[in-house]
């Protein structure tokens, strides 16, 4: 019985000693922290407070706790805690930064017109006063209109790049198509100039390759056999008059004799068919035409026992061992491409061959559907590969030389103006004019407003534009 007690006893000691390893650290851990927070209490009743305000508006102060509009708790502003920040700020506005940099004045860095002599919070944003100071100001007023600081650290955070002015050999390929058309300084048509009947032809269909002084038909015509015998009648009154002692005399017969042989001239007859005329002393039934040029028939209109008149062009012949490409360049190219300049042309019938040519005219006219102007560009064609009515790539390479060159993002252009910013010492920012030249794929030619070798802003200059003009209009406001 005894020793049945003894154990009941000993399993409530070890469960009572269980439960205060358990919850006592518990217990003791609640009785410091009321008797801290009895302490704290009472050491805020100590202080005296002065005011409640909303942590989300500083500016709206209470005179008792509560609830905020917002729904955040009051907070109490304390008399030593404001002493404490009076006493700051008091120190703070008076003196110079541990740096040495004298303050000025604080202002609100959304409405930098309003200003204030002590640190604090703006009013109407809630966002802490920024100092300025006196060596800001007088290294600006050394600085052009429009001139920015901007902390390293601001800086970074808008991500501000720069990149430096340099001067570049520019060359841009102007890229085009052309049709392919016949030299029209190289297009003979044939015409007769005495009326009759052609009697047999030589040249028979279009298409056909004829060389210069190659005949192309016979011609029959009464005007023209009535020509030749006068010719030979007044070759053989000069050969009889010619030496007469009369001067009158002789001198009609050489005249005579003259006129009778430019008539014939006249009439496309050649020199040697008129020396012909004079050995043999016979009058040809019909004469011969020759073609003026080396080229191919690209019209017929001569057929046997036909008749002709002079207003009939019989053959039209066209020499094609140079032709021309009449490339479209839109108008705003048109002032890059010059005569004389160089020229490449490729053909998708040929693969992976090139032709090179020059820009020998620039029409005076702009295609009103199109907006583009053409330009005539002359190839050489030895081989007569190149053939009129085929199209073509062509590409006009520009040559600009040594330009000053910027990134086109440099540059904020509002239409009126051009605007780059310029960095100088000491985080500040220049808004400078430029004047622009011609454009490239991602960089831009400038003429004037810029000097080799400035560093400029390439990316961020938004946001510096936008304190920059906002600074201008406060500065024209004071």
């Amino acid at each position: 019985m005894n020793t049945r007690l003894l154990r009941v006893a000993a399993l409530v000691l070890a469960v009572i000693v269980a439960l205060g390893a358990m919850y006592g650290g518990r217990f003791l851990a609640w009785r410091n922290s009321r008797e801290g927070q009895s302490t704290a209490h009472l050491s805020t009743r100590q202080q005296k407070v002065l005011y409640y305000y909303d942590a989300m508006n500083p500016q709206h102060h209470y005179d008792r706790p509560g609830k905020a509009p917002d729904g955040m708790d009051l907070v109490p502003q304390y008399a030593d805690d404001n002493a404490t920040g009076d006493s700051t700020t008091r120190s703070s506005a008076q003196s110079a930064t541990p740096g040495g940099r004298k303050i000025l004045y604080w202002y609100d860095p959304m409405h930098p017109a309003y200003r204030s002599d002590k640190p604090g919070i703006a009013p109407d944003c809630g966002m802490q006063f920024v100092p300025k100071y006196a060596d800001e100001e007088t290294s600006m007023a050394n600085m052009p209109a429009g001139t920015v600081s901007i902390s390293p650290e601001k800086q970074q955070l808008i991500g501000v790049r720069t990149a430096t002015v340099e001067k570049q050999q520019l060359e841009r390929t102007v890229r085009t198509t052309a049709q392919l058309a016949a030299n029209e300084t190289k297009i003979a048509h044939i015409h007769v100039k005495v009326s009759g009947w052609i009697d047999t032809i030589y040249v028979d269909y279009v298409g056909q390759l004829v060389t210069k002084g190659q005949p192309l038909f016979t011609l029959y015509s009464p005007d023209l056999v009535a020509t030749q015998e006068e010719y030979l009648i007044a070759k053989r009154g000069e050969k009889y008059l010619g030496g007469a002692p009369f001067k009158e005399v002789s001198d009609g017969a050489n005249s005579l004799l003259k006129a009778s042989r430019d008539r014939l001239k006249l009439w496309d007859i050649s020199d040697e068919q008129i020396k012909k005329l004079d050995e043999t002393g016979e009058v040809s039934k019909t004469l011969t035409f020759y073609s003026p040029i080396t080229g191919f028939v690209t019209d017929r209109k001569a057929f046997p026992q036909t008749s002709v008149t002079p207003d009939t062009e019989l053959y039209t012949v066209s020499d094609l061992s140079t032709i021309w490409a009449n490339a479209d360049i839109y108008e705003y190219e048109v002032p890059y491409v010059q005569v004389g300049q160089r020229a490449e042309m490729q053909l998708s019938y040929y693969p992976g061959k090139t032709w090179s040519g020059r820009v020998n005219y620039i029409y005076p006219t702009v295609d009103p559907q199109s907006r583009t102007v053409k330009v005539r560009i002359d190839f050489p064609n030895p081989n007569f590969e190149l053939k009129p009515q085929m199209f073509a790539d062509v590409q006009l390479k520009i040559n600009y030389g040594d330009k000053l060159v910027v990134p086109k993002e440099a540059v904020l252009d509002s239409g009126t103006e051009q605007i780059v910013f310029v960095t100088r010492q000491d985080g500040m920012f220049e808004p400078r004019r430029v004047t622009l030249g011609a454009h490239m794929d991602d960089r831009v030619v400038v003429l004037s407003g810029l000097k080799r070798g400035e560093t400029i802003v390439t990316s961020g200059n938004f946001l510096i534009d936008s304190e920059s003009r906002l600074k201008s209009a406060m500065a024209g406001m004071h």
